[in-house]
């Protein structure tokens, strides 16, 4: 028997040291998909703030930070894939770090469909095959081709899929930067065709709408910058991981909003607030309408942005979700399918391919009700989106707490930080939970049992994840021993082994 033991193959881990800090980086950006999610929100945000959309962008960013901070001490104590499941459930128990880990297993679910199918959208009309694009059948089976590949890409390797988003999010900076430029140039040379507007500082001022038009465009301020914290999922596989993955997903929230600046001021001032509100409903489409006003028959440049971008968070937003469900069931709180872990590759391949399965699922049964409807789950992101922020953040000072009163920086790092920012979200969840419940309010602009779609999609996913939760409950009840903790000083004052 001890020889048995001891010629044993040691347990396949995720690949420690397979990427470093800049790829941590730039899988942070790519999740967020900066070109996709700026023309997906800039007409919207315009339509309701007019010229003061850049402020928005800055306000949105305010609690995305305060919340990273909580995600980068809290990745100091727990260098966990599964970031917020693992993190709430060592601060509140396992019953809120399950419901955690669930919000952002479904993120993944909802979106990345959508995402493939801009990626494939933009890159059959930057090479001028708009009949393709027209073409469900063969723009969705392209989608669906697009998922299994980038999915394969993440099973290959960490190293693989952090060498494919280097190359994608050059070629998508370099199309903004270009785009920014002619567009500006021509403002102030006064060569376009539409009702320009000189930049001014005034824009940054999110209160010059002010009322209710802030909050609505709050909400979809937020949306843009989801998506950073992929880069904290892979704390496991970043070299230096207990400050590494926690720095790239505050620094990806800077360096995002400088690009959604740029581009915002670029594009309200091109094209107007007029233009930008009336085709508010055009959504990402609103950069194709603007690619050949702006860049002429270098058109392709803008078009290519938007694809690369979708592309890359195509991949990289299988990798919270995939990340969370390994570690939801190295718990036992999931399945211990989901744990597999490949021997050669050393990535999570059984729940990466569940993410996927899912997710090309739900794509193509949304799709067959409604192109609305698609839109209507994605309304219904910012619902979990703005929950499982939160809950990190209150969970930071929870955890934290007897250590807060320590010094200035700890009270407002740790504590009122990611309280502020937790607050700023739960408001903003309230709002959207209100303007959710009005069916006039979706894209579908139908009720589903007397509610909008996006709502009754968000309270349904909630529903059974509490379900799916009790169940787990009854049938492995070890997770659910686990009791909640405290940080103890080496772990505050950083000498954690």
């Amino acid at each position: 028997m001890a020889n048995d033991t001891a010629d044993a193959p040691p347990p396949v881990g995720l690949k420690a040291n397979a990427i470093g800090f800049v790829d941590a980086l730039v899988i942070g950006l790519n999740s967020t998909s900066p070109a996709y999610s700026l023309a997906a929100v800039i007409g919207p945000i315009v339509a309701l703030v007019g010229i003061y959309a850049p402020g928005v962008m800055v306000a949105s960013f305010v609690p995305m930070l305060l919340i990273a901070s909580a995600f980068y001490y809290l990745n100091k104590v727990d260098q966990d894939c599964g970031t917020t499941f693992s993190w709430v459930t060592r601060a509140m128990g396992p019953w809120a770090g399950w419901l955690g880990g669930w919000a952002i297993a479904m993120t993944g679910v909802l979106v990345v469909g959508s995402l493939a199918d801009v990626a494939v959208s933009f890159a059959l009309l930057a090479f001028g095959l708009d009949s393709w694009a027209d073409n469900d059948f063969v723009r969705q089976s392209l989608a669906v081709l697009l998922i299994l590949v980038m999915t394969a890409v993440c099973v290959v390797g960490t190293e693989v899929s952090a060498k494919v988003q280097n190359v994608l999010i050059l070629a998508q900076v370099a199309c903004l930067i270009a785009f920014v430029v002619v567009a500006l140039y021509r403002v102030y040379a006064g060569t376009n065709s539409f009702d320009s507007i000189d930049p001014a500082f005034k824009w940054l001022n999110p209160f010059g709408a002010g009322g209710a038009s802030l909050t609505g465009a709050l909400l979809l301020g937020v949306f843009i910058y989801w998506g950073w914290e992929s880069a904290v999922n892979l704390t496991e596989e970043v070299e230096n991981s207990a400050t590494a993955p926690g720095k790239a997903g505050v620094w990806s929230t800077v360096v995002l909003l400088v690009t959604y600046l740029s581009v915002g001021f670029a594009v309200v001032a091109y094209a107007g607030t007029t233009f930008l509100a009336e085709n508010a409903d055009e959504e990402e489409f609103v950069f194709a309408l603007l690619a050949t006003e702006v860049m002429g028959g270098w058109d392709w440049v803008v078009l290519l942005a938007v694809s690369t971008s979708a592309l890359a968070s195509t991949q990289t937003t299988i990798i919270p979700a995939s990340r969370t469900a390994l570690s939801m069931a190295r718990r036992h709180a999931l399945p211990e399918h989901f744990a597999h872990i490949h021997p050669r590759f050393r990535t999570p391949d059984v729940s990466t391919w569940w993410v996927a399965g899912i997710a090309i699922a739900w794509y193509l049964i949304v799709n067959q009700i409604s192109t609305n409807a698609l839109f209507d789950s994605l309304t219904a992101l910012s619902l979990l989106i703005a929950f499982y922020y939160a809950l990190t953040g209150v969970a930071c000072a929870v955890y934290y707490r007897r250590h807060l009163t320590e010094s200035v920086r700890y009270f407002v790092l740790i504590g009122l930080g990611p309280l502020v920012g937790a607050g700023l979200l739960a408001w903003l969840l309230v709002e959207s939970v209100s303007d959710m419940a009005d069916p006039e309010n979706s894209y579908s602009g139908v009720s589903w049992f007397g509610l909008g779609p996006p709502l009754v999609i968000g309270i349904g996913i909630a529903l059974i994840g509490v379900v799916l939760m009790v169940v787990r409950r009854l049938m492995s009840p070890v997770f659910w021993s686990e009791r909640p903790g405290v940080a103890d000083a080496d772990l505050v004052h950083g000498k954690e082994s």
